[in-house]
């Protein structure tokens, strides 16, 4: 049996396996297993070798404390209250905006996704106190519902993002550039939010009303309760940008921050960080498990080769670098409607990353625009993670009518990943500006 057809089985069972429901890292791991042993005829030796150092290695890699750091910066950010400030200094400011609460709902979710890193708790925080006020302020079912699921994926785009580090991590690139690559076009896609927001407002003006202009005086003053958390996003990021941290102190740095934070507002106590703790071990372990089975299958795509008959064929193909890319991230959104962002990260970006480097494409930039279109899956039926937590918070409202809600919103993902496309210095920008 070749080695292109073991490896395409390989994928294929991978892809089902996912679909029923396997836990990711497990079936990768178990796959892995199953092929290496079919590859070397039977030979249990080299097997049992990669089985007995992978997990070793990988739970050993430097790298990889960056995430249950930021995880834990993430818990404790949330916990410390810190979600109703932000929305008061969002409505202060933005809230006599043309889409008025629906504006400040995407506003809040920019506020809340810099420090948590998170599209579910993202959308989930910021949901459950805005999705009842703008239903008792008259906005529209569509509209509120759905500026709270797409606001909610600027968690995974604005740093610090999870899957980012995932991204990363999987494809042997740097954490800290891939940050700094995400947070011009996280500003961007929150602006395009904004603007479907305002455009939804003034074309059908029943559907959300601005609210009445806050004084310069109540502005400033919103600025107070959020202040911990600006200064923890600057220390982080700025620390990174400046070449002052490396990411895994700057992780460890805003824990710390959130830590006292937490403690500053009060809210500290033994059963939340306890709590706290438990929630960053069961999310790391979980990550852990993925990263190690996402490698051990990774080494058998690579005996198979089947990675370089994928970018053989690719590359191949009567099309021009941008027709290529076109087909790549047709399929990735095509899978992200069966498959969450987790398993698109470890499972594709290992197959595809070959052929993104052979087209002359940058790895920082493609991780970008990668996360864009998982973005996309999260409001995308039928898996649209997002779309079912917004139906938790407002269960009376028909599925339908969110996903309509949504569509505006996918297209402006749709039109920021375009201008990432066509415009590839656009995300690396700040990055050519960092500190060699």
């Amino acid at each position: 049996m070749s080695g292109t057809v073991v490896g395409l089985g390989g994928i294929l069972l991978m892809i089902l396996l996912i679909l029923i429901r396997m836990p990711i890292g497990f079936a990768m791991a178990g796959i892995g297993f199953t092929g290496l042993l079919i590859m070397y005829g039977g030979n249990m030796q080299p097997v049992i070798g990669t089985f007995g150092t992978m997990p070793f290695s990988t739970g050993a890699d430097y790298s990889f404390s960056v995430i249950p750091l930021f995880v834990l910066m993430g818990l404790f950010a949330y916990n410390s209250g810190i979600s109703t400030e932000i929305y008061d200094t969002a409505k202060k400011w933005m809230g006599h905006w043309p889409g008025g609460l629906s504006v400040v709902t995407i506003g809040a979710c920019a506020g809340f996704s810099a420090v948590s890193g998170s599209s579910v708790a993202t959308a989930a925080t910021v949901g459950t106190m805005t999705i009842p006020e703008m239903r008792r302020s008259g906005v529209s079912d569509a509209l509120a519902t759905g500026a709270v699921a797409a606001g909610g994926t600027l968690g995974i785009m604005i740093p610090p993002s999870g899957l980012m580090v995932l991204y990363a991590l999987m494809s042997d690139q740097s954490v800290a550039k891939l940050l700094v690559a995400g947070i011009l076009p996280g500003l961007m896609l929150a602006v395009a939010f904004i603007l479907v927001c305002a455009l939804w407002a003034i074309l059908s003006p029943t559907s959300a009303s601005p609210l009445p202009r806050a004084s310069w005086r109540e502005r400033f003053q919103s600025l107070k309760g959020t202040f911990g958390i600006l200064v923890l996003f600057l220390l982080v990021m700025g620390g990174i940008y400046g070449g002052i941290f490396t990411v895994t102190e700057a992780a460890a740095a805003g824990a710390a921050g959130a830590f006292i934070i937490t403690a500053l507002r009060r809210k500290l106590s033994w059963p939340m960080i306890r709590q706290a703790l438990l929630e960053t071990g069961r999310t790391t372990c979980m990550i852990l498990m993925i990263v190690i089975g996402a490698h051990i299958f990774n080494i058998f795509l690579s005996v198979t080769q089947i990675t370089t008959v994928i970018t053989d064929f690719l590359g191949g193909l009567d099309l021009p670098v941008t027709g290529v890319l076109f087909v790549i991230l047709l399929v990735f959104i095509l899978m992200g409607c069966v498959l969450d962002s987790l398993g698109m990260v470890v499972m594709m970006v290992p197959i595809i990353l070959p052929t993104i480097v052979s087209l002359g494409l940058d790895p920082i930039w493609f991780g970008v625009v990668v996360v864009l279109v998982m973005e996309m899956g999260l409001i995308t039926p039928p898996i649209g993670i997002n779309v079912f937590v917004i139906k938790d918070i407002a269960r009376d409202i028909p599925l339908g009518k969110i996903f309509k809600g949504i569509t505006p919103f996918l297209l402006a993902q749709i039109a920021v990943v375009s201008l990432l496309i066509f415009y590839p210095a656009l995300p690396l920008w700040l990055v050519s500006l960092m500190p060699r």
